[in-house]
């Protein structure tokens, strides 16, 4: 093992060392030529992708807490601290591609009149599909009011123009929708914040997704700073900031839906609502469990709505476990945490909410009987909601299957 970490600094060194000196004697002018022409995502987004087949840029960014020196890639915006403080090799955001320019959707709300809506998108809760993974920034846009969709899709990134925006338009990538969408369901308030060094837009990920905080780590610039106010940042509250009354209050579906999973060959998909991003529509948003529902493996679901109350197979799903299994499944550092656990004393299923939904614990409580217990867990400390075991019994009338979708997402903690 030593021999590869001394590989690994003779790299570095010879790669970067130049550049790290130079960067330190010039670190204001370095900072303010890289970001001059980037007021938003887009231009960071479009400058990573032409240099992706370069590699990581690995430079010093400052001190760790126990004095070592902390390294991070300029390229894919991510830590590059190999062990022992050293620079390392690539980063470990390395294996992730890039967004390049072709899949960024370009979206003009001007010329969609029948409205335009947007969503952070992750898997599905329940996907007994042969469809593949989708993540991102799900699309949906009408030409005219009533009229079929001409958009209807998930993207890696979206820029948004026309409206009330700048001419510019404004970029949301993947990342921002998918954390938007578990800050927005955990009940946290965003706002905009820009690094005070670079100027980058930042984006709090995993755990500080929903901790509120003022200290931020700047993922363009790899350097700390401090906010004003203790809060979680987002770059999509610059679209609410600047467009005021794009996104209504949504109410509840007013639907039932029964169904047996038999009947769709195709298989069955099912997702928690959660608040749009941009809603231009007429219509006031609804809130609910989506469906998706298949008569065979490919072709366009011929059941495609959202849902107050669902019953598949005679089993009835609660859409506030739905939507928080939904966000709980985007968030790294509790992954394999969550389970069905129900009171040894009563039998009460455990339903884990407010911050409970995102801290594993030792102790539940039973709000039924009010009891204290330990769970019986490969983990000593875990999260309560019941949608685990229900999902489990859905299985067992499936006509295949359900899919175990990797969302791929990096853990970001303290």
């Amino acid at each position: 093992m030593a021999g590869f970490y001394k590989e690994d600094v003779r790299i570095a060194d010879r790669v970067n060392g130049r550049m790290i000196v130079k960067k330190r004697r010039n670190e204001k002018a370095y900072t303010a030529r890289s970001h001059r022409d980037q007021p938003n995502l887009l231009d960071a987004i479009d400058d990573r992708s032409t240099r992706s087949s370069n590699g990581c840029q690995v430079v010093s960014v400052g001190k760790r807490r126990d004095g070592g020196t902390r390294y991070w890639c300029l390229v894919h915006r991510a830590n590059a601290t190999a062990k022992y403080g050293q620079a390392a090799r690539v980063c470990r955001a390395s294996h992730i591609p890039l967004i390049r320019p072709d899949e960024i959707l370009l979206l003009d709300v001007d010329k969609h009149k029948g409205g335009t809506a947007l969503w952070g998108a992750v898997p599905p809760i329940y996907d007994t599909t042969r469809h593949a993974l989708d993540r991102g920034i799900h699309v949906q846009a009408r030409r005219t009011a009533p009229g079929h969709k001409t958009i209807d899709g998930t993207f890696r990134a979206v820029r948004v123009i026309g409206g009330q925006l700048p001419k510019p338009g404004f970029v949301i990538s993947e990342l921002d929708a998918i954390y938007y969408m578990v800050s927005s369901i955990f009940g946290y308030e965003m706002k905009y914040i820009e690094c005070e060094h670079c100027g980058c837009p930042h984006l709090d990920k995993d755990w500080f997704s929903v901790h509120p905080h003022r200290r931020h780590l700047c993922a363009g610039c790899g350097r700390n700073f401090r906010d004003a106010d203790t809060a979680i940042g987002n770059p999509i509250c610059h679209i609410r900031d600047l467009w005021k009354g794009v996104v209504r209050k949504p109410k509840p579906a007013n639907r039932k839906l029964d169904l047996r999973q038999a009947d769709y060959l195709g298989g069955i998909q099912i997702w928690g609502s959660n608040p749009a991003i941009i809603w231009t529509s007429q219509q006031v948003e609804e809130e609910g469990i989506h469906v998706h529902a298949f008569n065979r493996d490919d072709g366009k679901p011929i059941l495609d709505d959202t849902f107050s109350q669902v019953t598949i197979d005679g089993i009835s799903l609660d859409a506030a476990m739905v939507r928080t299994l939904m966000a709980q499944s985007a968030l790294p550092h509790i992954e394999k945490r969550v389970a069905a656990i129900s009171c040894p004393k009563c039998g009460e299923p455990k339903f884990s909410v407010g911050e409970d939904a995102f801290t594993p614990a030792v102790k539940q409580y039973c709000t039924r009987c009010g009891n204290d217990f330990r769970s019986v867990n490969r983990f000593r400390k875990i999260i309560g909601n019941p949608l685990v075991g229900v999902l489990e019994r859905l299985s067992s009338y499936a006509v295949r299957l359900p899919q175990k979708h990797l969302i791929g997402l990096l853990p970001e903690t303290l």
